[in-house]
């Protein structure tokens, strides 16, 4: 069974505490840390997860949860939602979509992530091809030498990113493009590339 976006920050949560303290969270600090209504969403999450075999739990114990070793067949997999075409050219027009793609959960980490699929070839030089499903973490500012996803009024494209004294230069992976230039308040910042998709 995968996972869902909430269900793995959840199950990383308990992973990450018990490394941390020895111990695991209870409930009630896993409602808090999550900002749940009630303990009843906790148990819902934590049924979950016992059932996709992620998690023992001891009744007997407000600290009772052990994550479970997950073995080399299981499906450890999760839900993002896939937002259409991005431009690995010419900036295109942004497409917003409702679909959702199940990727290997070790490709996300903390924050929201969603997934684009390339089209053109100026990243070619960095192994992005068109076709491709490129995993984005959604974030509005970026450092110099990373691939983001930004748009220029309202047009998606894909390149890396480095920011000059009077101006913003995004530099495709294809000698023999050009970079595109442009005034830093022209552009929006999406988010930054963390991982690469591709089936066969």
């Amino acid at each position: 069974m995968g996972l869902t976006r909430k269900q793995k920050q959840v199950y990383d949560y308990i992973v990450e505490y018990i490394d941390e303290h020895d111990i695991s969270p209870t409930q009630l600090e896993i409602k808090d840390h999550f900002g749940f209504k009630s303990l009843g969403s906790v148990q819902d999450y934590i049924r979950y997860l016992k059932n996709a075999d992620y998690l023992e739990s001891d009744v007997n114990s407000v600290r009772g949860l052990t994550p479970k070793t997950i073995s080399e067949g299981q499906q450890n997999v999760i839900d993002i939602p896939l937002h259409g075409k991005v431009a690995a050219g010419n900036p295109i027009e942004a497409i917003e979509g409702s679909e959702t793609v199940s990727i290997p959960s070790y490709m996300v980490s903390r924050g929201n992530h969603y997934a684009l699929t390339i089209s053109g070839e100026s990243m070619i030089e960095d192994g992005i091809f068109d076709g491709d499903i490129v995993i984005v973490k959604e974030q509005k500012y970026a450092h110099n030498g990373n691939t983001v996803v930004a748009t220029i009024d309202n047009q998606a494209t894909i390149k890396r990113f480095y920011k000059k004294q009077n101006a913003i230069e995004l530099h495709p992976a294809n000698s023999s493009m050009k970079p595109i230039v442009i005034n830093e308040g022209d552009l929006q910042i999406k988010g930054i590339l963390v991982g690469l998709y591709r089936t066969y």
